[in-house]
């Protein structure tokens, strides 16, 4: 297939440009296209593919009521076709150059890709393309892909590790929307109709809500004219407005289910995705349960053998976010696993972490950084989210530079602040509240 020529509209565009002093390093390219959507591409010296991604800055806090669950129901319809393309046929033509494609909702975006071959790159946009702009929304098409849907609920709803984790953040962010489950709510799935979808469609997919991430060996220039030549869009748009939670929160969440093990997840909230507390509190959960060294995995699984597995993760959202820890263990063991568990919260925000742990966490957050971006699909991720999300694409010398210049000092009042916030537990398992409710503080 022949490369189409450089340039184009909104190729001059640029807005951000990593130079690189190694010309064997791949370079970052942003700019504002004429149509209004903003584009960030990393060329990868050395690499045959290419991923192109489509981020739309919508996800399942931006529903209302009526509409809960209706980004992700919208995510699959995309894929059933266009008046020229059927869900088959997309199928097929990716099959065919051995390529990839995908899509994922999450509460604050949704992204649509295709992994290909550079040869393939045109192929990758026409899909993307023609699937976002100009999507068919077939009624008998909707209809088979709802059950498709209410089966997904079942399925997620048969499983307690789902199960506790969606309890929790309803405890932590109470009659919020970023306190309910993204796949959505059966009863609005099975009723949602047709032209409610193609209202929620026509509101937020527009170019003033989307990002298009290109990474592997690519040409900025004509990756910005293919777009500009493939756009079929409504005009304008901008990102959905949103309420921040309240400060409200529901300690305790009990689903008592007959279950051999069962399932906790305990946190507090935590900052924003900006926050510049982001990095402190990175290395701080690493030591707390995020890494096969950390204080939680060595004395829950490795010393006592109480879980198979126990992990701490921290999410950020537009204005909080939560630091979290997940385990399952037999039904016998939860109030010893909660107790470590608590105790070592605890520890953490009355001393924050040693010297020794810091530096462990700061080089393991260093290679995590760059080994988890040895792919096209990787860096397209990357550069992808952090323009959606945070307005630029920081280079990875930045963000290595960050995770360095954290303190002790830094880990340790993030640790006070944080972990000394209000505690939510959330368990499933063959419990009452009532023996539970006294293992909360």
């Amino acid at each position: 297939m022949g490369r189409a020529a450089a340039g184009g509209r909104g190729a001059d565009q640029v807005l951000h440009r990593v130079v690189p002093g190694d010309e064997r390093r791949p370079m970052i390219e942003t700019a504002k296209l004429d149509c209004g959507i903003r584009l960030v591409t990393e060329q990868m010296p050395g690499v045959r593919s290419v991923c192109t991604g489509f981020w739309v800055g919508t996800g399942s806090r931006d529903e209302s009521g009526p509409q809960v669950g209706i980004s992700h129901f919208l995510e699959h319809l995309l894929f059933k076709g266009t008046p020229t393309r059927s869900a088959r046929s997309i199928a097929e033509d990716v099959d065919a150059v051995g390529g990839d494609m995908n899509a994922f909702t999450t509460k604050e975006y949704t992204t649509f890709y295709v992994r290909t071959l550079a040869d393939h790159l045109e192929l990758g946009l026409d899909i993307l393309s023609d699937i976002l702009w100009n999507p068919a929304l077939r009624p008998d098409e909707v209809d088979a892909e709802r059950q498709v849907i209410l089966e997904e609920v079942l399925m997620h709803l048969d499983e307690p590790a789902d199960v506790v984790q969606e309890r929790f953040a309803e405890a932590l962010f109470p009659g919020h929307p970023l306190g309910r489950e993204v796949l959505g709510l059966p009863e609005v799935i099975a009723n949602v109709s047709v032209p409610e979808i193609r209202s929620f469609f026509a509101e937020h997919y527009r170019p003033g809500n989307i990002v298009v991430a290109v990474a592997g060996d690519v040409e900025h220039g004509r990756i910005a004219e293919g777009i500009e030549r493939r756009f079929a869009g409504s005009a304008a748009g901008s990102p959905p407005v949103r309420d921040a939670p309240g400060d409200e929160v529901r300690s305790l969440d009990v689903t008592s289910r007959d279950t051999e093990q069962a399932h906790l997840v305990v946190g507090v909230r935590g900052p924003e995705r900006r926050s510049p507390d982001r990095f402190a509190l990175s290395l701080l959960n690493h030591s707390l349960g995020g890494g096969i060294s950390s204080r939680l995995f060595q004395k829950i699984r490795e010393e006592r053998g109480l879980a198979y597995s126990v992990v701490s993760d921290r999410v950020a959202y537009a204005d909080t976010g939560a630091l979290a820890v997940s385990v399952g263990t037999a039904p016998e063991r939860i109030k010893e696993v909660l107790r470590l568990v608590l105790d070592e919260i605890e520890d953490l925000a009355a001393k924050g972490v040693t010297k020794e742990e810091l530096e462990l966490a700061k080089g393991h957050l260093r290679a995590d950084t760059i080994l988890s971006l040895e792919e096209s699909g990787a860096r397209m991720s990357r550069i992808g989210a952090s323009l959606l999300l945070h307005g630029e694409v920081p280079s990875i010398e930045e963000i290595t530079a960050k995770i360095d210049a954290v303190t002790l000092e830094q880990v340790a009042e993030v640790a006070s602040r944080v972990l000394g916030g209000q505690r939510v537990l959330a368990v499933v398992g063959p419990f009452s509240a009532e023996e539970l409710s006294s293992e909360i503080g």
